[in-house]
């Protein structure tokens, strides 16, 4: 159960929770920042009607083109809320990619440009190859939970609870948010049957050259990221020894490398030589928001194997690329691609 404290000096006063009654501003605000409940998307349309005669109340779109159902709790049972959003989803699973476009459409929704003013390319030619589910509640009972990862962990299926939770005291409000299951690995298991199989390469992405200098990453044995958990949060999928491809946006990929060292705070973070990465590079994308876990930079180290300058960039038409930080290369063609150009062999792995 989350506690939420107030620091006054040295004594800590404990904040009251209140009951999620107000359903309506939950809704508000997950429409307007899906980061809340970890998805990176954007919402198509609220209170969707589906052919059953029910009406979903969030329906938003990932950076594949699949599609999001988000259901809030409001004053059903924890078991019946489940139920609703399975049944739901049954009506998604069917949705063409004609009958995406013909249902943003309705909704007045340009969805080519919806998606390209969130994620900066081109809206996928297949959509709905997959769908999502999460129920958003202020808790539910042991057994939902079990059913929830149940069927996510044991059947692929994609579902999800985030849960939000308020608190009072003092006069204030606070809000909290917290998920059932880590939705990036619910994600995957949803979409796992409907795509191809993981090549064993990452695909990192730190930005563009005037962001992050590719000299910096390269000559020090590094990649990072910073801004929201929901971008940094994501350097967690490495591990020591993965196998990465670096690519910069505008540009390229730019190297290869192993993963040597797991995530740490930019301002914790030793190079081999056994200096301070921001004493040798007080680089602003790297001390802005220092002190600020929610907001700082991370690192990971990478030992660079194979490696181009800018200028000489590896790309085609059609190269796999993606906006998340971190993501698996499922993309067979370009991991061939990058093979042959970085001279990869089976040694290097």
């Amino acid at each position: 159960m989350t506690r939420l404290f107030q620091i006054s000096g040295t004594k800590l006063t404990p904040a009251k929770r209140k009951p999620l009654d107000f359903e309506t501003k939950i809704e508000a605000w997950v429409a307007d920042d899906l980061t809340l409940i970890g998805v990176d998307g954007f919402v198509i349309g609220r209170q969707i009607a589906t052919d059953h005669g029910k009406f979903i109340d969030i329906l938003a779109m990932d950076e594949d083109g699949n599609l999001v159902i988000i259901e809030l709790k409001r004053d059903r049972s924890p078991r019946d809320i489940v139920a609703q959003v399975l049944d739901y989803a049954s009506w998604v699973r069917r949705l063409s990619t004609g009958d995406v476009h013909a249902l943003a459409l309705a909704l007045d929704l340009p969805l080519t440009k919806a998606y390209r003013d969130k994620f900066g390319t081109s809206l996928p030619q297949t959509l709905n190859a997959s769908h999502q589910m999460v129920v958003v509640a202020s808790e539910v009972d042991e057994g939902t939970k079990r059913i929830i990862e149940y069927l996510s962990e044991e059947h692929d299926v994609g579902i999800n609870a985030a849960f939000f939770n308020v608190f009072e005291g003092g006069g204030q409000e606070w809000l909290t948010t917290d998920a059932l299951l880590d939705q990036e690995e619910v994600k995957d298991r949803a979409v796992k049957k409907a795509q191809a199989p993981w090549s064993g390469y990452y695909y990192v992405t730190g930005g563009a050259e005037e962001d992050r200098p590719w000299a910096d990453l390269r000559d020090h044995g590094f990649f990072t990221a910073s801004g929201k958990q929901f971008f940094t949060k994501r350097l967690d999928q490495l591990s020591v020894g993965d196998k990465v491809f670096y690519y910069q946006k505008k540009n390229g990929y730019l190297g290869y490398g192993l993963i040597t060292s797991e995530k740490a705070a930019a301002t914790e973070f030793i190079l081999t030589d056994g200096r301070e990465l921001i004493e040798v590079l007080p680089r602003h994308y790297l001390t802005e928001n220092a002190g600020d876990p929610d907001n700082c930079a991370y690192v990971v180290g990478v030992d660079w194997q194979k490696t181009v300058p800018v200028s000489n960039a590896h790309t085609f038409s059609g190269i796999f690329s993606n906006q998340n930080v971190v993501c698996k290369i499922r993309h067979q063609e370009t991991v061939d691609f990058l093979k042959e150009q970085f001279d990869i062999q089976e040694d290097d792995e």
